[in-house]
């Protein structure tokens, strides 16, 4: 079962994200628990290439950055990896579990927890250290795929780490601020109490009916997993070459966000992309046009998103 609290801004939008269904049995074999992935290669192999692995975002978001609760595909992560290849950089990018071709490999939601998706991506990750054909395992994590790829990174020792319209903020704290104004008094005073409780790694009992969606017993462990990550003290923790992509037209995730993360690893590099929306198109902070572009596949991508992206992966790539 999927999870569907809504987790970013813009809750009553179609724009609005929410946490994914989620250690990976890579695809070797169409196992049903199998995650199954995307290994794109560049024409070019006489020697070892650096290999991005992408991670997406959250809620049903499948390894092209599309999600069916949209009526379209914006293809943003096939985009970028076509673009690396057509660089000279490999790149691996999977369903996660519960979405797309990886929907048999879901555990049940009480049985969930952020680990879960963590571990996965520090799977893909040794799998690809492994293999001679890479110089370098660099992960890029896009939205929640951010956090994910940030934890990931660091217990792989991964090359690098990219976030791509990553959070600054711990997840509680962007769904208190999310929910600001939008109650009523009383139903505000349960969620915060509620929010207090899942902060301090205790489940709260009867939740009210109005608020089931958000903290409904079986997705309570999986908040509480999710809750005790700061990505400011998680990408701090990171030694190895960072850099910090956000764009200027992104309705869910800030500037702010990414100046965040920034201050907290000092060493990090910050390409902030102008015009540049969370689905790494360019686009003007229009809401139906940005909406529109979330659905569109003929949009490309943001013109110095990939140029930025590859310069610093070729770098660390070496």
């Amino acid at each position: 079962m999927r999870i569907v609290m809504t987790l970013v801004l813009l809750a009553s939008t179609a724009l609005a994200q929410q946490p994914q269904p989620a250690p990976p049995v890579p695809d070797a074999a169409p196992a049903d628990n199998a995650l199954h992935s995307s290994l794109l290669l560049p024409k070019e192999m006489s020697k070892a290439v650096p290999v991005v692995l992408l991670l997406s975002g959250s809620g049903p978001t499948d390894r092209n950055g599309n999600s069916p609760m949209l009526p379209g595909k914006n293809n943003s992560l096939q985009m970028l990896a076509e673009g690396l290849a057509g660089n000279g950089i490999a790149s691996l990018r999977y369903d996660k579990r519960g979405v797309g071709e990886s929907a048999k490999a879901m555990v049940s939601e009480a049985d969930l927890r952020f680990e879960t998706y963590v571990d996965d991506a520090v799977a893909w990750c040794e799998q690809l250290r492994n293999d001679k054909r890479f110089s370098a395992v660099i992960i890029a994590g896009h939205s929640e795929g951010s956090l994910i790829g940030m934890l990931a990174a660091k217990r792989c020792n991964a090359a690098g780490f990219i976030s791509i319209a990553g959070a600054g903020r711990a997840a509680a704290d962007i769904l208190r601020t999310q929910l600001a104004g939008k109650l009523p008094p009383e139903l505000a005073t349960q969620s915060d109490a509620i929010l207090k409780n899942l902060e301090a790694g205790q489940t709260a009992d009867n939740p009210p009916a109005e608020l089931a969606a958000l903290y409904r017993s079986s997705v309570q462990p999986y908040l509480i997993s999710w809750f005790r990550y700061d990505p400011a003290k998680s990408i701090a923790a990171l030694t190895v070459p960072v850099l910090i992509v956000q764009g200027t037209t992104d309705l869910q995730v800030s500037v702010d966000d990414a100046k965040r993360l920034a201050a907290a690893n000092p060493k990090a590099k910050l390409l902030l992309i102008e015009g540049m929306n969370h689905v790494l198109k360019e686009v003007p902070p229009d809401r139906e046009k940005q909406v529109a572009s979330y659905s569109d596949p003929n949009l490309l991508l943001a013109p110095d998103f990939l140029p930025g992206v590859v310069e610093f992966v070729r770098k660390v790539g070496k």
